[in-house]
């Protein structure tokens, strides 16, 4: 029994076995360029959640093919893994435009769509843990040192009563500031144009039609092969080839994510 039977059977201790005995073989002595043995054997460790053998034989296979999906896509998720997660996040993007490409089938990219997703809502949860805490701390500081600026200053002003109104405004003035920078982390809704008309769910792979209309890629290719070849809301006749990528929609998307990492876990919870 050769590797891929063993892993179909979920033999995955055998399969890594049979794959090593086949990589050195081949990659080592007859064949240095076939990739493929070292991303079948990463899988094996990802089964078995072996991460730090998941790296080894990930970044193996891109030293012999840098366009391998899979390869990025699993160095990725051993990256965010360890929580270094601006490296995960550049590894799962690099297979996500891989899998998208023109000369690709595509048959990753709502997996590794959610997966990018994960990591830069993860990304996103422990800068705002670290962030909100910052801004209390600073919050406090600011508040006990106005406080000590007006115990100090009270006994030579005039009007005491009013001196303390005016404390009292800087204290609110100073939470008004600090809450004005804690709404930048507070969920919102997500803009209807950066929204499928289909799903309502937010764009991953944006494509527009003849008529000016923008749909995901995959929602609306599933629906001219299962419904018919047509605009499911003008109706009028379209094709498959006549489906352009909204690239202006889609560095939107991207804008509106990076500003705003709490909407990840809206597709996370909604996926495609």
């Amino acid at each position: 029994m050769d590797g891929n039977n063993y892993f179909k059977n979920h033999r995955f201790g055998d399969a890594i076995d049979a794959y090593s005995e086949v990589s050195l073989c081949f990659a080592i002595a007859l064949c240095p360029d076939v990739s493929v043995y070292w991303t079948n054997r990463a899988l094996c460790h990802l089964k078995l959640n072996d991460w730090s053998r998941v790296e080894e034989d990930s970044r193996q296979a891109i030293k012999l093919d840098n366009n391998l999906v899979k390869a990025h896509y699993m160095l990725g998720l051993a990256s965010v893994h360890r929580q270094e997660f601006a490296k995960g996040i550049l590894e799962l993007k690099k297979a996500l435009d891989l899998d998208r490409g023109p000369h690709s089938k595509g048959q990753m990219v709502e997996e590794i769509w959610q997966e990018l997703a994960k990591a830069r809502y993860l990304e996103w949860e422990h800068s705002y843990t670290k962030r909100s805490w910052e801004l209390q701390s600073l919050k406090e500081a600011c508040g006990y040192a106005l406080k000590e600026k007006h115990f100090l200053e009270a006994p030579h002003m005039k009007g005491f009563v009013e001196d303390g109104t005016t404390h009292l405004e800087q204290l609110e003035a100073l939470g008004r500031v600090f809450d004005e920078v804690a709404e930048y982390d507070m969920p919102t809704e997500v803009p209807d144009y950066l929204c499928c008309r289909i799903t309502l769910d937010i764009f991953c792979d944006p494509v527009i039609t003849p008529s000016g209309l923008t749909y995901e890629r995959t929602v609306i290719l599933d629906h001219l092969e299962k419904v018919g070849k047509f605009d499911p809301v003008t109706r009028g006749p379209l094709e498959p080839s006549q489906l352009i990528p909204n690239l202006a929609i889609k560095q939107a998307v991207e804008a509106f994510l990076d500003k705003h990492g709490w909407a990840y876990k809206d597709i996370l919870t909604k996926g495609f």
